[in-house]
């Protein structure tokens, strides 16, 4: 059995089988989980999942090194594809927060070693028997999300940062009853 909310798209279930609440330790996708789940922002995830290949060719297969050296001309290049969300705010955001990601990668040894810190290496484990219980945000995404802040990020608010922590494991949210939890 699976969390219901996967159900209605085989990308939905992929995503949910095979990423969604995993422990991810690779800042190249600590750092793509970050541009999408940004991206995403006002937006239904599936929306994402159908761009993400476009994602990865664009942002250089999410190498924050590559993506931090972009300018106004790749910006206005970013603008012209319809396979990414083309929201000028959203993509300068991205850009702004690769340069950010390399300054904590420069001062924690990666951003693996930042953003797990704030768990002492442990996965939150809900216990949740419905969708209706999940939180749109918690005490913990919105005290990541004023650290972000205070180090520069953009477009990374308190549920946004949620769902991140949902996306790369160190929240799991499956539900009591899903066989992936």
């Amino acid at each position: 059995m699976r969390c219901s909310w996967c159900e209605s798209s085989e990308l939905y279930i992929k995503y949910h089988d095979e990423e969604w609440g995993k422990p991810v330790h690779d800042d190249r996708v600590h750092f793509e989980f970050l541009v999408l789940e940004s991206a995403q922002s006002g937006l239904s995830w599936i929306t994402i999942l159908k761009k993400r290949e476009n994602y990865r060719k664009e942002y250089s297969n999410f190498q924050p090194e590559e993506v931090s050296k972009y300018d106004e001309s790749k910006v206005l290049k970013m603008l012209e594809n319809p396979g990414i969300v083309r929201n000028r705010k959203k993509i300068e955001a991205s850009i702004n927060n690769a340069k950010r990601f390399l300054d904590i990668q420069s001062e924690f040894g990666s951003f693996d070693k930042y953003i797990w810190n704030f768990v002492s290496n442990k996965v939150v484990r809900n216990p949740w028997k419905t969708l209706e219980e999940l939180p749109g945000k918690s005490e913990l995404s919105e005290k990541i999300a004023k650290d972000l802040k205070k180090r520069g990020f953009k477009f990374l608010g308190s549920t946004t940062v949620y769902s991140y922590l949902q996306a790369v494991g160190i929240v799991n949210d499956h539900l009591e009853s899903c066989d992936f939890k």
